[in-house]
C-alpha cells in the first residue's frame, strides 16, 4: 500500500473514532478528541512526501471541519481547521494557494474573537505567519506591521512556548534582526516539552535547529 493510500486510511479511521465520541452532547471536544487531529497534522507535516502533504491536509481540514459541525463554537477546533487549512496553502504554494490562505485568515480572527489565549495563543501566532508569508498588496494581504503586532500578542500569552518562539524567531531572520533572531530561537529550544505531542516537538525543535545553523 502507498503511503498516501495508508495515511488517508488512517485519516478517516481518526475520523470514525472522533465522529463517535462527538455524538454525545457537549459543548468542547476534549483533548482525547483533538489529540488524533495534532497527531495526524504532524505526520503529514513530518513524514509525507512534500508533493502528498497539500492533498493529506485538505482531508484533514475536512475532517475537522465536519468534527465543527458537532461543536460549532468550540475554538480549538476552529484553530486546528485553520492550521490544517494554512498548511494547505504552504503546501500547495504559488497564487493557487492565495484563497486558502485568505480561508484560514478567517479561522484565525475567528479563533481570536473567541479566546486569544486558547491553545496557547496559536491563533495569534498561525495569524501572524499568515501575515508575514503571504505576498502583500495587490497580490495579497501580507503586512510584516500586523505580523510583528500578532507575534508579540502570542509571547505574552506564551512567552516560553517552541512555536511561538519559532515562529517569531523566523520572522526576524527574514527582517534580518539575527541578534533577536537568535534570542527567539534559543527560547524555542529551551521550551518545555508537550509530552502528548512528541513528533510535533521533535519535528519543530530540528526547523529551530535548521534556523540556528543558518545564524551561524
Amino acid at each position: 500500500m502507498k503511503p498516501f493510500q495508508f495515511l488517508r486510511i488512517s485519516l478517516f479511521s481518526a475520523a470514525f473514532g472522533l465522529s463517535a465520541s462527538l455524538a454525545l452532547p457537549a459543548q468542547a471536544a476534549t483533548d482525547e478528541q483533538l489529540l488524533p487531529i495534532q497527531h495526524q497534522w504532524a505526520k503529514i507535516q513530518y513524514d509525507l512526501p512534500e508533493k502528498q502533504r497539500a492533498s493529506a491536509f485538505a482531508t484533514l481540514a475536512a475532517l475537522i471541519e465536519a468534527a465543527r459541525d458537532r461543536y460549532p463554537e468550540d475554538t480549538e477546533l476552529l484553530i486546528w481547521q485553520g492550521i490544517a487549512v494554512s498548511s494547505q496553502a504552504g503546501a500547495e504554494g504559488g497564487l493557487g494557494a492565495l484563497k486558502l490562505a485568505k480561508k484560514a485568515r478567517k479561522l484565525f480572527e475567528q479563533a481570536i474573537e473567541q479566546n486569544p489565549a486558547a491553545l496557547n495563543g496559536s491563533a495569534l501566532t498561525s495569524l501572524g505567519t499568515l501575515y508575514h508569508k503571504v505576498p502583500g498588496w495587490p497580490l495579497g494581504f501580507g503586512d510584516d506591521d500586523k505580523a510583528a503586532e500578532l507575534f508579540k500578542q502570542a509571547l505574552e500569552i506564551s512567552p516560553n512556548g517552541l512555536d511561538s518562539n519559532y515562529f517569531y524567531g523566523s520572522y526576524l531572520l527574514d527582517e534580518g534582526d539575527k541578534a533577536a533572531a537568535r534570542a527567539a530561537l534559543q527560547k524555542a529550544l529551551a521550551a518545555p516539552p508537550r509530552p502528548q505531542r512528541p513528533k510535533a516537538d521533535a519535528g519543530r525543535r530540528q526547523e529551530v535547529e535548521q534556523l540556528l545553523e543558518k545564524l551561524s
